[in-house]
């Protein structure tokens, strides 16, 4: 997981910021970036850095939360280490948030790996007219 922290404001200069982690680990190669909608990620300093840093840039569909799954990986996040909790302070707050990622490949393996699944209802065709 390639994360960048920030104590203020996600803006297009952090969307970078990851780009340029992203591209550091992986220094040639093609890398496709999916992002959603969010005028900070699709602004002209995202889509010039990314063309810069030779990263495909997919956006997904507006309104379809449920094709985003950094927002699946929010979720459990939340639910394993913020959801009713105090934090004393911001670095409190991150070293929580620093520590449920940091267990995503060994005690949260299980449970991660059931987050990409496409488990949303769908509706089969019926053949009949509406």
């Amino acid at each position: 997981m390639i994360t960048v922290v920030n104590d203020a404001y996600i803006n297009a200069w952090s969307v970078v910021d990851l780009m340029r982690k992203i591209r550091e680990k992986t220094p040639t190669g093609k890398i496709v970036l999916v992002l959603d909608n969010a005028r900070y990620q699709a602004c002209y300093v995202v889509r010039s850095a990314a063309h810069m840093m030779h990263i495909e840039l997919l956006y997904l569909p507006p309104y379809s939360p449920n094709l985003n799954l950094i927002e699946r990986v929010w979720k459990f996040i939340r639910k394993k280490c913020l959801n009713c909790v105090y934090h004393q302070n911001f670095e409190v707050f991150s070293k929580a948030i620093n520590g449920c990622i940091s267990s995503f490949g060994t005690e949260h393996k299980e449970e991660l790996a059931t987050l990409p699944k496409w488990n949303f209802q769908t509706f089969a065709s019926t053949g009949e007219a509406a």
